[in-house]
């Protein structure tokens, strides 16, 4: 455990003028709180604390966000309050502490509820105070670092599961990679111990090979750049067995086919520097086509800068050099800390590098519980990014998939809203069209024009979904209260009454609903029978009774839910009992492809084949072609995202090239069976002395549970290729 003088020399090397008083208070208060507490390692509980102050120090950060790290867990888990923290140590450090505290005494229905609801909070308090953010990471960082003591796995899977989906995307958005990248690797070794032991296997084996392979790059890059006159700082290091791995994923290569498992990083002066520099290594080595790429002049919305090109450079190795300056080196490993914006008055969140911020509190505003908006603010973390441009030749940022619907939303949400067709580079194209790099979109909007439910469908962004759902709910709900008052006053004016606002008022609280519409609404959806209500307002009526002294007909609510029960039940038969098929008649008859074994996650297309019913194909299956010229067949499906995450098996297909040598087809199986998939059918296409090509059905639950077992086959040496198998 750091030592208070410690802490305060750490602070004090890069801040001179740090309030010295202030830290060792602060020490010394957390200290005496958290008293006789233990960590699951056994550890005085304020370790925890401590060590994430030095993290911050680290960062070199201002004396309150050190302050806010020592306090950060003292109103949570102590008798701290806010207001003693505010009375001792600053307005400032308290808003900072409450914004990093948990909400560990609200009382929620799940876990998710509580992650969600944690976000929610942290998003509102960072959106005023970056430092929130910084001291939230640090703890994070400490708490992955020490996550091995838990005993219990599911929680330690369940922590690692939020730091992998929420707080290591953050770090990145702030450009902090270093962080980031570490968060990576813990969480990573804790979901998929197998596959990052095989990354490492496989890097073991390319250092034995080649011990002395990077210190003789970075001398001939070097000896490169000064025969052009150039001076410069090289430095080669691996990438980590995260990175790597999902790169094997994304880009769907093995192992020795990426480029940039050894990068090199070129330290110059300035910015024309850099461009000589590539010029250069350019002139010098072969470049591989498609991986060059200029953050320099296009910079990352964190902010991130730097050139990246991807050559076989010396030796003959495949390798990626990034080239920077010193401000762009230190801009890129600590990100919003490398500012030092809090001497200039404070922290501000206006910059163009908060606008993905921005978004979210957006996001906020149009979710209407904090699960949903854990969803889209995943969403908005998630994906790799395009870059788009207005017609003004202003930079949008979206992620990979994005359509102009994205775009418009990124742009403004009333752009989004009004949207009824867009421009790309010139020409009209369908609002579902994908944007690539470096696409000029031109949105073209009408006062008349709503969101469509069906652009939910297409669209990606967490912020366009959001705003979407928000139209679909408000649209929804006056459908809801129109209904609701109709059956109301049918229902009112059969026992010869009028419905008036103050009778209804009188009992929603009967029905927990909040306000008098609320009540109307739910009539309206069938969730309260407009008989209870006429029932609640005048308690002496009777139920009618049938002629037959039976009971009254079947309650709206009761009907509904029978009819929703049908329906939902008709289109689970419809996919084989497994995952329903969205946009299908219940009761149609469906059949999977074999000729591309479409799984949930994949983008599929029915097509209409007389007697059969519906064929799922996926949307790049080359059997379409034939059904070309018959537009009339093709219906617009889609994986029901009530259900997606409900359990199913399904058939995904392989084609794997496996060496032959003994042992081979034991460690294939043993890889798929480690990552709970099961061999459905096995057959050898072609065989030679030293491959076997071979075809393996596997049974998985989507096609995200596919390309972990691709990535996994790919990590074995044994195996020498793997890929989908398709038509």
């Amino acid at each position: 455990m750091i030592r208070q003088f410690e802490l305060v020399e750490r602070v004090q090397s890069y801040d001179p003028d740090a309030d010295e008083e202030m830290l060792n208070r602060a020490y010394v208060y957390g200290l005496k709180k958290h008293g006789n507490q233990l960590r699951a390692s056994g550890d005085p509980y304020f370790s925890h604390p401590v060590e994430v102050a030095g993290i911050l120090a680290e960062m070199k950060l201002d004396a309150a966000s050190i302050v806010t790290g020592l306090l950060h867990d003292t109103i949570e888990d102590t008798d701290a309050t806010r207001e003693e923290i505010a009375g001792l140590f600053g307005e400032n450090v308290a808003r900072l502490v409450d914004g990093v505290t948990k909400l560990s005494r609200l009382e929620v229905q799940s876990e998710s509820t509580k992650e969600a609801e944690n976000l929610r909070k942290l998003v509102l308090a960072m959106s005023s105070d970056i430092r929130v953010l910084l001291v939230k990471l640090a703890d994070r960082l400490h708490n992955m670092r020490t996550l091995h003591h838990i005993k219990d796995p599911a929680r330690r899977r369940r922590i690692a599961l939020e730091t992998m989906d929420l707080y290591a995307p953050l770090a990145s958005r702030i450009g902090m990679e270093k962080v980031k990248r570490e968060l990576e690797e813990l969480a990573f070794s804790e979901l998929n111990p197998d596959g990052r032991a095989s990354v490492l296997a496989r890097q073991d084996y390319l250092r034995e090979r080649g011990e002395r392979l990077v210190p003789q790059i970075e001398v001939e890059l070097v000896k490169t750049l000064k025969e052009g006159g150039l001076a410069a700082q090289v430095s080669g290091r691996e990438k980590t067995p995260y990175s790597i791995w999902r790169k094997m994923q994304n880009k769907n290569v093995s192992f020795e086919q990426l480029a940039d498992i050894m990068a090199f990083r070129v330290i110059v002066t300035d910015v024309t520097q850099c461009y000589q520099a590539l010029g250069l290594l350019h002139g010098r080595y072969q470049v591989i086509p498609g991986r060059f790429k200029d953050y320099i002049s296009v910079p990352k919305p964190n902010g991130y800068r730097s050139l990246h090109t991807g050559v076989i450079g010396p030796l003959g190795q495949r390798i990626e050099i990034q080239i920077r300056t010193e401000e762009m080196q230190d801009q890129a490993e600590r990100g919003v800390a490398a500012h030092w914006i809090y001497k200039q008055g404070g922290p501000s969140t206006d910059a163009p590098q908060y606008a993905w911020l921005r978004s979210l509190i957006e996001i906020l505003d149009k979710a209407p519980n904090a699960e949903e908006f854990l969803e889209h603010t995943k969403l908005e973390m998630f994906h790799d990014q395009v870059f788009c441009f207005t017609p003004k030749g202003k930079l949008i940022a979206l992620p990979r998939g994005a359509t102009p619907i994205d775009f418009a939303y990124a742009v403004h949400s009333q752009v989004g809203d009004t949207c009824v067709g867009s421009k790309i580079n010139g020409r009209m194209l369908p609002l579902r069209t994908q944007l690539s790099n470096g696409d000029q979109v031109e949105i073209i909007t009408s006062k008349a024009q709503t969101p469509s439910p069906t652009w939910e469908r297409f669209v990606v962004t967490g912020k366009a979904k959001a705003a979407i759902r928000r139209f679909i709910r408000t649209r929804q709900r006056e459908q809801y209260l129109q209904l609701g008052k109709s059956l109301l006053d049918k229902t009112f004016h059969e026992e010869g009454y009028e419905v008036t606002e103050k009778g209804l008022d009188g009992v929603r609280a009967n029905f927990k609903q909040a306000t008098t519409d609320d009540l109307i609404a739910a009539v309206g959806a069938g969730l309260i029978t407009s008989r209870e209500v006429v029932t609640a307002v005048y308690p002496g009526l009777k139920q009618p009774q049938r002629k037959d002294g039976g009971a009254d007909v079947v309650p709206i609510s009761r009907a509904r839910n029978k009819a929703a029960a049908d329906a939902a039940k008709a289109k689970k038969d419809a996919a084989g009992g497994q995952i329903a098929i969205r946009g299908l008649i219940p009761g149609m008859a469906v059949h999977f492809a074999r000729c591309c074994h479409p799984l949930p996650g994949d983008r599929i297309v029915g097509i209409i084949t007389t007697g059969k019913g519906v064929t799922i194909h996926t949307i790049d299956c080359a059997t379409l072609e034939s059904f070309s010229e018959a537009p009339e067949r093709w219906i617009d499906v889609g994986w029901d995202s009530v259900s997606e995450g409900e359990p199913g098996i399904y058939t995904g297909r392989l084609k794997v090239t496996v060496a032959n040598q003994p042992g081979s087809l034991s460690k294939l199986s043993t890889v798929i069976a480690r990552h709970e998939g099961n061999i459905s059918n096995l057959r050898i296409v072609n065989r030679s002395m030293d491959f076997f090509d071979m075809v393996i059905d596997v049974e998985v639950n989507d096609v995200k549970h596919l390309a972990n077992i691709t990535a996994a086959l790919r990590a074995t040496p044994a195996i020498n290729a793997v890929e989908r198998a398709r038509n």
